[in-house]
């Protein structure tokens, strides 16, 4: 007991030492009715597993977060995924955002760019710019970013399949800015294991896969150490219907393997581990979604330092995005999709969340309406400002219940390692369709309880409005975009130098032979305005398509 005693003093000791050094933010941490509140919150009496499980913010092994002093220290950034039509209409929806007191910008990609092809493709008709922006070519990414500075903004894109085409227009469009790369700031997507699991858009087998986001790992780890090159994202498996367990061991479980493959790659896991972040949803069971992020930072912590023998502590810090769940929000009563979503926000602050997106009420609709999206970002600001949740960090540690659910959810998902491992891997279990398999059972549980009433969905089967009305405004996409995305599209090519097109392309194609890094050429390509479907088939030729077995 006095050994334990020892080390809980102790782990204090350098908590409060380091707080006292650091900064804060010029605010008023006391409550309403002026109580002065202290920055964390101890058991006079710590048992013998505290030092083990929960410990000390910003300390090994980070279940009560990442950051010694949380938001007293700064904010989570506030972002708001935007994304609509032809560029020039997105950037205008940013510069809006913006100057509202959004901190972040969050690209949205329409359907056609997800997939990998150009606006001008057969496949892309009736879909440019409905469900996000309409980006094909370093014109287009120049146009998006206008009158932006990317030096001085953290820009998070949502792209997998051609992430890094993407990537590499950014890049071009900010060399063009005069920004350093060193000093650009904000995290890509890329997180192709999941679109196998989960959101099914990917273009190549999964194992070229892995070695076009090993290459953009190596070049990012060199030249850009601010970005954040996979955000390994738990979102999209939770919205295809996995449980919370589910969630956070399928997303820890492609994060490992990134891991894996880097350092098979001969990258040093502290050179590009910290560079790695994630994304989780943030559902309706509130309690079990901060218990979920507080579990995700303790198994990452353990599994990074004693299994892959990362020696940086920020190798071992698990820095998250939240969203809320937008499988929650529905068509009927959608006024309502602003509790939920609040509440939904309050679990992910409560949990820790580095970053935040609110969605919008009329999401299940259409694409969020301006005045949406800014009641969305309104909700974070209360949040921040009003409502106190931000000014002690982990109010909740210690509760019998959340550590207890976190111990659960922990035990849960070292149960799927085990069984993943026993597959032969990541890759082999999404080759077999355990994944699917799993999420399917559990997304049928789910509707099952909804059927029965087991569970209620206010305004679905329950308090339900007979007859009811949409009466909010909806924003409507037009085929104006694609018309204008297309004649964009045919002007370039009939400008630029075609020459350097087709050599940059043969680079990229022998590239995809001889195993050089992809980014130098593709970077290349988009500065001679090349294409993202025409470097997509260019890659294609040598890599192949993914089709995936089906699962019953």
């Amino acid at each position: 007991m006095n050994e334990q005693l020892n080390l809980f003093q102790d782990g204090l000791n350098q908590w409060e030492k380091t707080t006292a050094s650091m900064s804060t933010r010029d605010a008023d941490f006391d409550t309403l009715s002026g109580e002065e509140l202290d920055l964390c919150y101890f058991p006079d009496s710590p048992n013998g597993d505290y030092m083990e499980k929960i410990g000390f913010p910003g300390q090994f092994p980070y279940t009560r977060g990442v950051h010694p002093n949380l938001y007293r220290g700064k904010l989570w950034t506030m972002r708001q995924f935007a994304g609509f039509g032809k560029p020039e209409e997105t950037n205008h929806r940013f510069k809006k955002l913006l100057e509202k007191g959004q901190t972040g910008l969050s690209v949205a990609y329409d359907m056609p760019t997800l997939m990998g092809y150009d606006p001008d493709h057969p496949y892309s008709k009736g879909e440019v710019g409905k469900c996000g922006v309409s980006v094909s070519s370093l014109a287009d990414m120049e146009t998006l970013f206008d009158g932006i500075n990317l030096g001085e903004i953290s820009v998070s894109q949502t792209i997998n399949g051609p992430a890094i085409v993407l990537l590499a227009f950014y890049i071009a469009v900010a060399e063009k800015q005069g920004v350093p790369l060193d000093q650009l700031r904000g995290t890509l997507q890329n997180d192709i294991l999941k679109e196998f699991i989960a959101q099914k858009e990917w273009i190549f087998p999964p194992k070229p896969s892995m070695r076009v986001i090993t290459d953009m790992l190596a070049y990012c780890t060199e030249h850009m150490p601010k970005f954040n090159t996979i955000s390994i994202s738990g979102y999209h498996i939770r919205e295809a219907g996995s449980t919370a367990a589910q969630e956070l061991a399928f997303t820890l479980a492609d994060g490992f393997a990134y891991v894996e493959h880097g350092i098979e790659a001969g990258l040093d896991v502290d050179d590009f581990a910290p560079r790695l972040s994630f994304f989780f949803n943030s559902h309706l069971d509130f309690f079990e979604e901060i218990a979920k992020f507080r579990a995700a930072r303790r198994i990452w912590a353990k599994r990074m330092k004693n299994k892959y023998g990362a020696k940086s502590e920020r190798s071992w810090k698990l820095r998250f995005h939240t969203q809320t769940a937008g499988c929650s929000l529905t068509a009927q009563q959608p006024e309502i999709n602003i509790a939920r979503t609040g509440f939904q926000a309050l679990a992910g602050v409560l949990g820790g969340t580095q970053s935040l997106h609110t969605n919008s009420m009329d999401e299940t609709l259409a694409l969020p309406t301006e005045k949406a999206a800014e009641i969305a970002l309104r909700t974070q600001q209360l949040l921040a400002f009003e409502t106190g949740v931000a000014n002690v960090v982990d109010p909740l540690g210690g509760s019998w219940f959340i550590e207890e659910l976190t111990d659960q959810i922990e035990e849960d998902a070292e149960q799927y390692f085990q069984e993943i491992e026993n597959i032969g891997g990541v890759i082999p279990a999404i080759e077999q369709g355990f994944f699917q398999r799993e999420i399917a059972r559990a997304a049928s549980d789910y509707q099952s309880k909804l059927d029965s009433n087991q569970r209620i969905m206010v305004g679905v089967n329950r308090f339900v409005k007979e007859d009811e009305e949409i009466d909010i405004p909806i924003l409507e996409i037009g085929g104006e975009a694609g018309t204008g995305q297309r004649q964009k599209l045919a002007d370039l090519k009939k400008s630029r130098n075609e020459t350097k097109v087709q050599a940059t392309l043969l680079e990229i194609q022998e590239a995809c032979k001889n195993g050089n890094n992809l980014m130098p050429p593709i970077i290349e390509a988009a500065k001679a305005y090349v294409t993202m479907g025409e470097i997509v088939v260019a890659m294609k030729a040598e890599f192949g398509e993914w089709q995936e077995s089906a699962v019953f």
